[in-house]
């Protein structure tokens, strides 16, 4: 019966609620900005790897190389757009 329960399910779920409550706590606890934006940003990261590599059963099966290199270039692509966005319409670069 021990194999039937879906424990590292239940413990990603845990997890990322404890990701959520920390999260909002930024928001109650009126932390300053530089503090409160790099827990958001650590949050978000973690909790994105979380859902991926827990539900999303990323490391699984036999294709995993072929998901990690397309999530690798889609985190590559989307640095891109930001930084390239940052550098015209931020920074004045042309």
């Amino acid at each position: 019966m021990k194999e039937l329960f879906p424990m590292k399910q239940v413990n990603g779920f845990v997890f990322s609620m404890l990701l959520t409550v920390v999260a909002l706590s930024v928001y109650f606890l009126d932390m300053s900005f530089e503090l409160g934006i790099t827990i958001l940003i650590v949050t978000a990261f973690v909790q994105a790897g979380v859902q991926l590599l827990i539900f999303m059963h990323a490391g699984e099966g036999e294709d995993k190389k072929a998901i990690y290199t397309s999530l690798y270039y889609g985190i590559f692509i989307a640095l891109i757009t930001v930084f390239g966005s940052l550098l015209v319409m931020v920074w004045g670069y042309l």
